[in-house]
């Protein structure tokens, strides 16, 4: 057990071998393991010329391909365009872990920080919101390793055991004490746990942007990749964007751009860059995999500020490989999105440490892939929506890390906004309200070096805030998942 301000991974960090951790990481390709797969489809044409459409959507991400996919369910003969800037899936939705979660607002202790009088009603609508996924996936046989067998938060500090009997208390939750955790995922660190049976699927991030892709196409949809996007010109009745080949004259724009500078500028201030890393070890052989348990196809977190996700994942061969990610959220001076950024070695390093401290059983394992990217952080951690240009263009953004789920109800919304209509959901005080702008630099680099050392902090204090997090959480801008 850890003693006084000495955390578990802190001890993990100086246990670990550096020949281990270096052994393990030396053949690890420095690219996501989803993106890493031979059914990548060749990526369509870019635009050259000029176009009309009814709808055209900006960005080939989860959001935009949601939006394009729901916009023709909704009128199967609106014409969609969807283009992106480099190739469907190769930012955020083709590098996360695969955590697809009913929570619409980070977590029930978030939402009731930033929208208490709303948080039940967004709960619900998360909850239906992941139903009707299912639903889809299920509808258009998309395979996407969809698995919906919930996840488990464990209580790695003695403090958090408290937290994890909390969370039990809900309707479809159980407590696990030290025992059942371990019998359920064999760690020396779990000290209690609290599996969530319905609110999380697992899904690969990849085969999801393919397959929205795919069934898109099959609706109607046009696509256009390494079309980036360049101008955005309101006409009075229709919306123009220039391209660096092309044009495009619309009705309606969806913005589905996420971490990438919003062609409304007013917004760019609102969302900043945060680089997230993950490992993927190789093919766990029989012994190791009855070591560790993890039968059940559950996620995995843990419950500090500075959290761990992992997950178990079947590849193309048949082989159990796990995934092991988070701790770090390394926010780059400037707030520019670089390749250059999407590997960190100190990182890896660091998760490496951390996951042969709590898999002991695993210590001959290697890694297969080491990679990172960014997450389009907002100071509400998360999504926020606009209209603009008269209602001609909608926009969301600002996901935060949980968008595999979440993105679908973000291009819900963006529909309903771009509709003109009064809906449930466009008169959610989520939808109407804005997450406060980061300042300019240096402040924001400041300002999210102290967060995250405030954050450190209290993961060190029995979880206790600072009276810097408390005034954070005061004017809007604290984060407690």
């Amino acid at each position: 057990m850890a003693t006084n301000n000495e955390l578990t991974f802190d001890r993990h960090e100086a246990e670990v071998s550096p020949a281990l951790i270096a052994r393990a990481l030396a053949d690890a390709k420095r690219t996501s393991y989803w993106l890493d797969n031979s059914q990548r489809p060749t990526p369509h044409p870019a635009l050259h010329g000029s176009i009309a459409t009814d709808l055209l959507v900006i960005g080939g991400g989860y959001t935009g391909l949601w939006t394009a996919l729901q916009a023709k369910e909704r009128d199967p003969s609106r014409k969609v365009v969807l283009i992106e800037g480099q190739c469907l899936g190769w930012a955020a939705s083709g590098r996360n872990g695969g955590f697809c979660e009913a929570s619409l607002v980070h977590g029930e202790a978030n939402g009731a920080n930033h929208l208490p009088e709303e948080n039940e009603l967004l709960a619900e609508l998360g909850a239906q919101n992941l139903d009707e996924f299912e639903a889809t996936v299920q509808r258009y046989a998309m395979d996407v390793d969809f698995i919906r067998q919930g996840s488990i938060n464990v209580a790695t500090e003695q403090h958090q055991i408290a937290w994890v009997a909390e969370e039990a208390e809900a309707p479809g939750v159980d407590y696990l004490d030290a025992d059942a955790v371990k019998q359920l995922i064999n760690s020396p660190d779990f000290l209690a746990g609290s599996r969530d049976n319905h609110s999380t699927a697992l899904i690969h991030p990849a085969k999801l942007v393919w397959e929205l892709a795919r069934v898109c196409r099959e609706l109607g949809v046009e696509f256009y990749e390494h079309t980036h996007a360049l101008e955005m010109e309101n006409t009075g009745t229709q919306v123009q964007v220039l391209t660096a080949d092309g044009q495009i004259t619309a009705q309606r724009v969806a913005l589905a751009t996420n971490v990438f500078p919003s062609l409304l500028k007013r917004h760019r201030a609102r969302v900043i860059p945060v680089y997230d890393y993950a490992l993927m070890t190789e093919p766990l052989t029989a012994q190791q995999r009855t070591a560790i348990g993890w039968a059940d196809m559950v996620g995995l977190a843990d419950l500090n500020n500075r959290f761990h996700y992992a997950r178990p994942t079947i590849d193309a061969e048949g082989n159990f490989r796990l995934l092991y990610g988070g701790y770090d959220a390394v926010y780059h001076f400037g707030g520019k999105v670089r390749s250059s950024y999407d590997t960190n070695q100190r990182t890896f390093e660091k998760l490496a440490a951390h996951f042969f401290g709590s898999f002991p059983d695993l210590m001959d394992v290697k890694f297969s892939h080491a990679w990172g990217g960014a997450i389009d952080t907002c100071s509400r951690f998360f999504t926020f929506f606009d209209l603009a240009y008269g209602g001609k263009v909608a926009y969301c953004a600002g996901f935060t890390g949980l968008g595999v789920g979440a993105t679908r109800f973000g291009a819900k919304v963006m529909l309903d906004l771009l509709s003109g209509k009064k809906t449930e959901l466009t008169e959610l005080e989520l939808v109407r309200t804005k997450p406060i702008p980061f300042p300019p630099e240096p402040a924001a680099w400041v300002g999210v070096k102290l967060m995250t050392s405030q954050l450190a902090k209290a993961d060190r204090n029995h979880g206790e805030r600072s009276a810097f997090l408390k005034l954070m959480d005061k004017i809007g801008m604290g984060f407690d998942s």
